[in-house]
């Protein structure tokens, strides 16, 4: 018994885990301008004292959300490795997160600015091999590099904090993202074929 005890401790304590960053992801994906901790530990169904033994404060637990999704986008892609279409649907994934979960959103900001790079750097790394993958079928402009991902989530973010309450933040993200999706995936026009500019030259 005394053998058994330290792994079963181990799977109870990722079991715990795993229910504190999907209870979490849940709360970050309301409208709910604040995400408090006890709300977390009740949806997961664990004692305060659990939560905090495995996430100290939120900025912690923002830290440890924030790798979570990344894992699961990195899982993603992987999955798709052949289709070219997974830069797409990862890309456009990613930009709907920056509305639909507002409270992360908030919260990253409060992270240090080497760990916020750090994220950036991850998220562009998973979206680079889609990119080549994408540009490979004509799919995408061949003139977008993976640090232009960089701009498309900054002009997102933008958007939504000029709104003035989350259904505005909705839609307005929503068109931005519309009309930056179809500036990555259209055709750049050649010089050649540009169209005749009347007047004065």
């Amino acid at each position: 018994m005394l053998y058994g005890a330290q792994p079963t401790r181990r799977r109870d304590a990722q079991r715990n885990r795993t229910a504190i960053l999907l209870a979490a992801c849940e709360l970050m994906s309301s409208e709910q301008p604040r995400v408090g901790m006890p709300e977390i530990a009740r949806r997961a169904g664990i004692g305060q004292a659990t939560l905090y033994r495995h996430f100290p404060d939120r900025m912690a637990l923002t830290t440890a959300v924030i790798g979570y999704l990344i894992d699961g986008l990195e899982r993603c892609v992987a999955a798709g490795r052949d289709q070219p279409a997974t830069f797409r649907a990862a890309l456009d994934a990613i930009l709907h997160a920056q509305v639909t979960m507002r409270p992360l959103v908030e919260l990253a900001r409060r992270l240090d600015a080497a760990t916020r790079g750090r994220f950036l750097r991850r998220l562009v790394g998973v979206l680079a091999e889609p990119l080549r993958w994408a540009q490979a079928t004509g799919q995408v402009r061949a003139d977008l590099v993976p640090d232009d991902l960089i701009l498309l989530f900054g002009m997102v973010e933008g958007v939504v904090e000029g709104a003035r309450n989350h259904a505005e933040a909705v839609a307005a993200a929503g068109r931005s993202i519309d009309l930056a999706l179809d500036g990555v995936f259209r055709p750049v026009t050649p010089p050649s074929e540009a169209p005749l500019r009347i007047g004065k030259l």
